[in-house]
């Protein structure tokens, strides 16, 4: 029996192909899920090289009958579609990066049951699709309505209500309007994540703002006026204040000093953290690298007491009893010490200075090998320039190492080594926990050296500072974790950075960032002119 030909007017294929044309579900289906492009490129590479695939379903001319038809408006489709995507894009990613941390890091696989609703890989792909969604279709919506309400036809209506009038046909309407999708944040029960999201926004915001203040000149006056940014002006002068607060946080309130530092801390501070020693008896205890730490801090509130050696004086009492944990190292420090935080630092030399250079002479290469590895591996993508220009290129890779590990090397000896200096020429009850905050301060002055190339790691502290003031902030009872707070933050930050963006999409730092706006609204980039290459270094020649 002979198959219909596709040209034939014979029944078979052409009755599947009218009934799938007309077919409402599968119209709906396709138009909701996938564009007349991307079914083209999908029919292609895949449907068209199977047999049964091809025979049973559309061809790309008709997908773009029922999709591309004339004079229909496609933004709600394509808000659909892109949510679709963020939603399944999502749970991939997450379910892939569940397998690689089983697999790889050796981590514990969430074996807890939980229904479908509370698994938190659904509810994540919810929360951020829904705001995709959201956005848009609100976005849409006060778009259309502040421009009924600025048409002649609506005039009685804003005679009757001037104030609402004035909001909605406010040019920043449609901005502030769309931001209320991010509520739907708090579909998603991860705390954290979505503090570190509304932090992360929030910084953006402030960042937007401060560049449209400064593009305005209402900060340093216009360009060509006599008042100028000054040379060193720039985002590493907040690192003085980050590492100042973060120091003191990593003494007193180490549970909400961020994970990701604490163990590089604790990984780079040799010799300032003794290590067990080989030949120590295994039936005596030494102190965790965290007891030392806890010590310190014991040592700031005690107003650091006199260090007794008991090589000299070996029947009196040397040590308080809070903080006799740290005892098996301060029994064999160098009898010169006088200053108890001296003796658990670094036991075995008197000298503070000699301690902080051999910091520097074991830290430094250390640093240098693990930059020069980072640094390399992120240079690959601009292979074509070590192409053209290898000494150029190698000479600015030297470089950038160079100043990277000199910046991390100085930046934790100087935090160390600042607690043996105002020991030494503080008196004891002077400033006893606030010195570790001037230490900081101090090691934060050498991101000066990267000043010109070190944007992202400045901004990337500061979150994580803001992170750690708002849990030390509720752990101390400075202020109060309110319920949802985090997503109140996150819909006012996402209100000013769209606010801004209507404004000078321009000065919205990071290219990454406005193609994630121009994408909430549906827009494209290439109608606003935005130029999508353009990244963090703009920002950072801006600072040199």
């Amino acid at each position: 029996m002979s198959t219909p030909d596709r040209d034939s007017g014979k029944p078979g294929r052409d009755r599947l192909s009218a009934k799938s044309t007309t077919d409402p579900v599968l119209r709906n289906t396709l138009r909701y899920t996938i564009s007349a492009k991307e079914y083209q490129v999908l029919h292609k590479y895949i449907i068209s090289r199977s047999k049964v695939l091809k025979r049973n379903t559309p061809t790309v001319s008709q997908v773009e009958k029922l999709v591309d038809r004339p004079g229909r408006d496609d933004y709600n489709a394509a808000a659909v579609r892109a949510s679709l995507r963020v939603f399944l894009a999502t749970g991939a990613a997450l379910k892939a990066w569940a397998v690689i941390k089983e697999t790889l890091f050796k981590g514990k696989a969430d074996t807890a049951k939980t229904t479908l609703w509370r698994s938190p890989t659904l509810r994540l792909s919810l929360s951020l699709s829904s705001i995709l969604l959201l956005h848009r279709l609100l976005f849409r919506f006060f778009t259309r309505l502040r421009a009924h309400l600025l048409t002649p036809d609506a005039q009685p209506f804003r005679r009757r209500n001037p104030r609402t009038s004035q909001t909605l046909t406010s040019r920043f309407a449609p901005a502030v309007g769309a931001s209320l999708a991010g509520f739907m944040l708090g579909v998603y029960p991860g705390e954290q994540l979505r503090l570190s999201l509304a932090i992360y926004v929030l910084s953006q915001a402030a960042e937007a703002t401060y560049n449209l203040a400064e593009e305005q000149g209402w900060i340093w006056g216009k360009k060509g006026s006599r008042w100028e940014r000054p040379w060193w002006f720039g985002s590493w002068m907040l690192m003085p204040l980050v590492s100042g607060q973060l120091l003191h946080a990593f003494i007193f309130d180490r549970d909400c000093f961020p994970d990701a530092l604490n163990g590089f801390m604790m990984r780079f501070s040799p010799p300032y953290i003794q290590e067990r020693p080989l030949d120590y008896p295994s039936n005596l205890s030494w102190p965790a690298p965290g007891e030392v730490v806890d010590s310190l801090a014991e040592m700031g509130r005690l107003r650091y007491p006199p260090f007794i050696s008991p090589i000299l004086f070996p029947n009196k009492t040397t040590l308080p009893s809070t903080l006799q944990s740290t005892s098996s190292i301060t029994d064999s420090a160098h009898p010169l010490i006088t200053s108890l935080s001296c003796a658990l630092l670094h036991p075995n030399d008197p000298s503070c200075a000699r301690t902080y250079l051999t910091y520097w002479l074991r830290a430094f290469p250390r640093f240098a090998r693990i930059f020069a590895v980072v640094f390399a591996v992120f240079s690959l993508p601009k292979y074509k320039s070590f192409y053209n220009a290898p000494i150029a290129s190698l000479d600015q890779l030297g470089r950038s190492v160079l100043r990277t590990s000199a910046f991390a090397t100085g930046s934790i000896g100087t935090a160390w080594a600042a607690i043996c200096f105002f020991q030494n020429f503080l008196p004891s009850k002077a400033l006893p926990t606030q010195r570790f905050f001037l230490g900081g301060f101090l090691a934060g002055l050498w991101s000066f050296l990267e000043r010109e190339t070190g944007r992202g790691k400045f901004l990337y502290m500061s979150r994580l500072s803001m992170d750690s003031v708002w849990k030390v902030g509720v752990k101390r009872g400075w202020w109060k974790s309110l319920k949802g707070g985090d997503v109140c933050l996150f819909v006012a930050a996402l209100a000013v950075v769209n606010a801004v963006y209507t404004k000078d999409h321009n000065v919205v730092p990071g290219g990454a960032v406005r193609r994630v706006l121009a994408g909430l609204r549906g827009e494209s980039l290439a109608l606003r002119g935005l130029e999508v290459d353009v990244d963090d270094d703009d920002y950072e020649k801006k600072e040199q």
